[in-house]
């Protein structure tokens, strides 16, 4: 790769972290919020790099002087000494990167003009769910119903809880829709960014009672804790009786198990 378009690569990656970071909320997908001011240093970075690199080739171009029939022919000479003394025999040099570094321009022209798709049902699909993480003491839950809940409580609540706090209350959790083709019924799923999109968890709740809507449809769920099991221990399912399910407008930043949103009217 040419030098040229190296200063085009950096100057393209730049304005593509800078478009997906600084002009909008397409990094979501990719990176927690929280690493938003890093991207944007980078960006800037990459830019300046790029110019930089223009602007020394333009007073590289300007600078170089032009060469005579003499010059002209010192160089031809020059090259014939090489030839001679085994230095290749063609009396020019070949260098640049491999033809492979070609492909770096296609993600970076992705972050500009066509941005892949959010991680989603498929994804979570593939996924087994994130491992609960053991817990010993739980809060006392509040008297509001219904309940409003994270889908990663509820399955430690499940699982973990002796006390059964969630037996018989009204629970309401929001996330998306990812269908279960094998039974025919569905998951409520979250899936969470530790860092990125590289090491996503998935966060999945059973439903019953509620026929499936489309894949990857962002709804509320209010319902009851599916019997089976011991609750409170690893045997019980993680798992709801829906009793409603609304549909709401997709999280900005979908890519954390948050409490509900609000219905959107």
């Amino acid at each position: 790769m040419k030098r040229p378009f190296q200063a085009i690569l950096l100057v393209l990656g730049g304005l593509g972290l800078l478009n997906a970071s600084l002009f909008g909320d397409l990094y979501l997908r990719y990176v927690k919020q929280g690493l938003r001011p890093l991207l944007i240093v980078s960006g800037v970075l990459l830019l300046l790099l790029g110019v930089a690199e223009v602007v020394s080739q333009v007073r590289g171009h300007a600078g170089r002087p032009e060469h005579g029939g003499q010059d002209h022919d010192d160089v031809h000479v020059h090259d014939d000494d090489r030839g001679a003394h085994g230095g290749g025999g063609h009396g020019h040099h070949h260098s640049g990167a491999p033809r492979a570094a070609w492909l770096l321009f296609l993600p970076v022209l992705s972050l500009l003009f066509y941005a892949p798709p959010a991680l989603g049902a498929y994804t979570a699909s593939r996924q087994p769910p994130k491992s609960v993480t053991e817990q010993q003491d739980f809060e006392s839950l509040p008297a509001t119903s219904p309940l409003p809940m994270t889908l990663s409580d509820f399955t430690s609540r499940v699982q973990q809880d002796r006390k059964q706090a969630i037996k018989g209350r009204s629970i309401q959790m929001t996330g998306f829709v990812t269908p279960d083709e094998r039974s025919g019924s569905w998951y409520l799923t979250r899936i969470i960014f530790s860092c990125c999109a590289a090491d996503a968890q998935t966060v999945k709740v059973r439903m019953y009672g509620f026929p499936a809507l489309r894949a990857n449809t962002w709804v509320a769920v209010t319902g009851t804790w599916h019997p089976g099991g011991i609750l409170g221990t690893e045997s019980a399912p993680v798992a709801l009786d829906a009793h409603g399910v609304e549909r709401i407008t997709r999280p900005v930043n979908a890519y954390t198990d948050d409490l509900p949103l609000a219905p959107s009217r």
